[in-house]
């Protein structure tokens, strides 16, 4: 029976792959330079889990099929990494990771993204988040994201529940 859980160490293959096989849908829409291969190395994700950044899953029989992350900064928590294996997206799993990080969240969430992904901006919107102004956006990668900044100018934040961070 499918069911979402929090990661494990021993996931962190099954992530690596998740994260890198979805990411494909970047490839030539992310401006060339922020693009890189594999987009998600095994030392960034050790550096991420060492930031704070919690891995969620969902898994059925056979295995993990899509992970999101959640890092708590100061007076926010941040969705991290949010990708489903592409040979599975569009069932649900995406909903159901996402749906149960907002009914844990106790805090505003803030998810940033790539501007010209118009395909993540929908997701999120359509499970209640709200796009906000660019410049505000900005504001917010640099104060919450430890991202350079050509990401920064490349990238909008949508906001969840009340507040962000003021």
């Amino acid at each position: 029976m499918p069911a979402v859980r929090e990661c494990r160490d021993e996931d962190r293959q099954a992530i690596l792959s998740i994260v890198n096989a979805a990411a494909e849908a970047y490839r030539g829409v992310i401006p060339a330079d922020r693009w890189r291969e594999p987009y998600m190395p095994a030392a960034e994700l050790d550096g991420e889990i060492a930031a704070g950044v919690r891995f969620w899953g969902w898994e059925d029989d056979r295995g993990l099929a899509g992970v999101m992350g959640i890092q708590a900064v100061r007076d926010v928590d941040l969705i991290r990494h949010a990708y489903v294996d592409p040979g599975r997206q569009r069932s649900g799993i995406g909903a159901a990771l996402l749906e149960r990080l907002v009914e844990d969240a106790e805090r505003p969430l803030l998810v940033g993204t790539w501007a010209d992904a118009g395909w993540a901006i929908r997701f999120y919107e359509r499970h209640g988040f709200e796009l906000l102004p660019r410049e505000r956006g900005a504001e917010l990668l640099r104060r919450y994201w430890s991202i350079p900044e050509r990401q920064t100018e490349t990238s909008v934040v949508l906001r969840h529940g009340g507040g962000d961070g003021d």
